[in-house]
């Protein structure tokens, strides 16, 4: 643990261990229940001590979403990969001195342009590079049509220059913009569908497709029938937050991560307190600004993790973050004081969890000063 990362230092991300082993258990019982297997995606989690419980006995890998998750995880044993951004040229060279290391790690094309650049460096290097083929199952993303001509033009191209083609994988972010069951089912079909499409038509072109990769938390909480998948790629669901909560998705007490902070002011004009948690601790996304419950920057807790009536974190500059009630009135009499410590449950893990260096962590036998890092950077 670095040493500035102390016990009374605030703001400071916590983890509770067993919310998150809980969210980990109820997701692989699900989806193992629709005989597939989970690809976590430890984009949200960076870290080894999670991730660990995160991959299953039938897990085939994990995904990342940055070239230094790669190599942080491929040096604490995780040896088969797929990585979920679309391919940068610049990156290719890493991407095959990381295979030729001993790394399976997959590559992502969503565009047919991106394959001159793949088939002149696999040429040039004598990479075979394992690509996927990006699918758009909405509309909202880069990647292929299901039945586009130029998917199976573009993996006999890939196949010429001595890249294999590994399959197929879509991502339904339209999922996050549901706002009932019904969207969210009818979302994880139509992701479902458009994967399974694309391999079947690669298939029929001579193409094996062994990965038919989707998946989202939303999705993947919704699904009902995963025939022709062959994982599903998910990552908030470790820790869940308000997003994920105002989807449906878990409730506000699954909600494994929080930023712990002390009450250090108090605006007397408007009824409105002051914490030393701002946007450099609690991240600026706003995922819920455009659900039915508005949460701010955050849900405001007390020390144990119990919400605080309706108070949420209204505001934010970059070192404070302004407490007040939901419906902008002032915040009760000794509901909240100076000195007071509160928690903060994020908008979106990922992007709070990117705010911290690691976790300390609650829920635990030794109490909360464990503590686990985070890798960071690209």
């Amino acid at each position: 643990m670095p040493a500035t990362d102390h016990k009374t230092t605030t703001p400071r991300l916590l983890l509770d261990v067993r919310k998150m082993q809980h969210n980990i258990e109820r997701m692989d019982t699900r989806i193992r229940g629709l005989e597939a297997a989970i690809r976590p995606h430890v984009k949200t989690c960076k870290s080894i001590e999670p991730a660990r419980r995160m991959v299953r006995e039938a897990s085939p890998g994990i995904t990342v979403s940055t070239l230094a998750e790669a190599e942080y995880f491929f040096r604490h044993g995780f040896t088969d990969q797929i990585y979920a951004v679309g391919i940068a040229s610049g990156k290719l060279d890493r991407v095959a001195g990381l295979i030729a290391e001993g790394l399976t790690l997959r590559i992502i094309i969503d565009h047919a342009s991106t394959s001159g650049h793949v088939c002149g460096r696999a040429m040039r290097l004598g990479c075979s590079f394992p690509v996927l083929l990006e699918i758009d199952a909405d509309g909202q993303r880069g990647g292929f049509a299901p039945d586009d001509p130029a998917l199976t033009l573009l993996a006999q191209t890939l196949e010429r220059s001595g890249c294999t083609i590994a399959g197929v994988l879509t991502h339904m972010g339209a999922s996050y913009h549901c706002r009932d069951r019904a969207c969210l089912v009818e979302a994880a079909e139509r992701e479902r569908r458009a994967v399974v499409e694309a391999a079947e038509a690669l298939r029929r072109a001579g193409f094996e497709c062994p990965i038919v990769s989707a998946g989202s938390t939303p999705t993947a909480r919704f699904v009902e029938n995963l025939d022709g998948v062959t994982e599903m790629r998910v990552g908030t669901h470790v820790f869940m937050d308000l997003v994920m909560a105002g989807l449906g998705v878990c409730e506000v007490d699954d909600i494994a991560i929080s930023v712990l902070c002390e009450v250090i002011g108090h605006r007397e004009h408007s009824g409105e307190f002051l914490v030393d948690a701002g946007w450099m601790a609690l991240s600026r996304d706003r995922g819920t600004a455009d659900q039915e419950i508005d949460q701010g920057y955050g849900v405001v807790c007390d020390e144990k993790g119990k919400p605080i009536e309706d108070l949420i974190v209204r505001a934010t500059n970059q070192e404070h973050g302004i407490v007040a009630r939901r419906d902008g009135g002032p915040v009760p009499d000794g509901l909240v004081e100076i000195g007071q410590r509160l928690r903060i449950l994020p908008n979106h893990a990922c992007a709070t969890a990117a705010q911290h260096a690691g976790y300390h962590l609650v829920g635990t036998e030794s109490g909360d000063e464990d503590w686990w890092p985070r890798v960071q950077g690209w």
